[in-house]
């Protein structure tokens, strides 16, 4: 699909796509927490892209296609899978084994904070409106709401967990940022070359520190990762490439704000994790900033400006 006839899609099926993505990537805590109880972080980050790459690879061959075969793509690929799979979801893996799958999906959903402030210091790749900062500022208010008294009464409590998940929040926004390398690309491009560089990256790591052929995965554990690998991380990234196109990487990862709420709400169902009140208030502002960073704009924006 071309970016004209992306273009002439109302703005509410970008916004459902939007969602949609929210929904996925905010059920992979839930999962990675149900992986890693019987199945190491880098061995379950392995296989997650080794899945996810397989899969997408073959609906690359079904529509057809065929993957670049130049180095220079294939670097770029590479960067994108340290950015985007590699690191930060390694990093939240080993996290999770101390932090409650609720409060890393809450500080992952710090992405758009990241992502507006390397936009507006440095990469200036597209307007970082006024409008944009109220929607980032908005947002974080009510991720804020949202974390409450619980997130204080953790301060200082599995520090290097909470750290690791805002380290991965900072790859994250990055990965947003670099995927605008591959607009000339089918957004199944870098979606497929970037998670089997990741396989390729990960999985010498995985056989060296955790030998995985003498594991014993539970059965949860081993539906826990094809749910990761196949809806978190294939169909995911086919839609988080895409909207890259259409909504830039700020509006794309307006996402984390409404990540937030969906993967606080799946960890409560599933893992029993309890949902504060507040979440419900802290939603309505966190929705009211995905509009504020992705609805079109009206005229000509005044942009921010870095002194």
């Amino acid at each position: 699909m071309t970016m004209t006839q992306s273009s002439t899609r109302p703005p509410v099926f970008e916004l459902a796509l939007l969602a949609l993505l929210a929904t996925l990537w905010g059920a992979s805590y839930t999962f990675i927490k149900i992986g890693i109880e019987t199945i190491p972080p880098v061995t379950l980050i392995a296989a997650r892209t080794l899945i996810a790459g397989g899969v997408l690879l073959a609906i690359v061959r079904m529509r057809g296609l065929t993957l670049p075969r130049d180095r220079a793509t294939w670097r770029d690929f590479a960067v994108q899978a340290c950015l985007n799979s590699v690191v930060p979801f390694t990093l939240i893996a080993w996290a999770e084994q101390s932090v409650d799958a609720g409060l890393a999906v809450i500080l992952n959903a710090m992405t758009p904070v990241f992502t507006f402030l390397i936009t507006w210091l440095w990469s200036r790749h597209e307007a970082t409106t006024f409008r944009k900062f109220a929607g980032v500022m908005i947002g974080l208010v009510g991720t804020c709401i949202i974390v409450g008294t619980q997130a204080l009464t953790h301060v200082g409590r599995e520090l290097a967990g909470q750290l690791a998940v805002v380290l991965a929040t900072i790859c994250y926004a990055g990965a947003a940022i670099f995927g605008r390398t591959f607009k000339s690309l089918d957004p199944i491009m870098p979606a497929t070359g970037s998670l089997i560089s990741g396989a390729v990256i990960l999985l010498p790591v995985s056989v060296v520190l955790d030998r995985p052929w003498t594991l014993a995965p539970s059965e949860a554990s081993v539906l826990a990762l094809i749910g990761l690998a196949v809806f978190s991380t294939a169909i995911a990234f086919l839609i988080y490439f895409r909207l890259i196109h259409t909504l830039g990487s700020l509006g794309t990862t307006a996402q984390g704000y409404l990540r937030a709420p969906i993967g606080v709400a799946i960890g409560a169902a599933v893992l029993g994790e309890r949902l504060d009140s507040s979440a419900w208030i802290g939603l309505l502002c966190i929705l009211a900033g995905v509009l504020l960073m992705t609805l079109p704009p009206q005229g000509r924006p005044a942009d921010i400006r870095a002194t």
